[in-house]
């Protein structure tokens, strides 16, 4: 990629947005994929989806290898100028904080260690008393 790469806007790249003409944007580039469509392992339909957006996230979620990215420099066309993708379209650099479960009073907290406890005991007694009970209606039948 030399220094006369070519910087295109948003809009002009989202043109080119159908099987004939498909261009995807990934990580602020623009590539044409358009020869490739027959070719990627997702199918075409995938590629087509990806156009008049940053693509970016869908990208990477998918965890392409290694070979698939430098096999991207092939449909390299240029530069994307990231101020003109739309606010929504933009990629986050850093991920959102995680959002943090509602905190409980510690009575209901209390409750349901206790619970913890006793169902488990409550299980293990019942299956203590099936037995018990089956043992007994047997001997009492052989008793017959």
């Amino acid at each position: 990629m030399s220094s006369s790469t070519k910087t295109f806007t948003f809009e002009e790249v989202a043109k080119h947005n159908h099987k004939n003409d498909c261009w995807i944007i990934i990580k602020g580039k623009a590539y044409d994929v358009t020869p490739f469509l027959d070719d990627h392992p997702g199918g075409d339909e995938v590629l087509v989806t990806a156009t008049e957006k940053d693509a970016t996230i869908d990208f990477e979620d998918i965890g392409h290898s290694d070979a698939a990215v430098e096999m991207m420099q092939a449909y390299f066309v240029g530069d994307v100028d990231t101020n003109s993708i739309p606010a929504a379209q933009a990629p986050k650099d850093t991920p959102s904080p995680p959002t943090q479960a509602p905190a409980y009073n510690n009575q209901s907290s209390g409750f349901v260690k206790i619970l913890q406890y006793l169902v488990p005991l409550l299980i293990l007694g019942l299956a203590f008393a099936l037995q018990y009970y089956g043992k007994k209606n047997k001997s009492t039948e052989s008793e017959n």
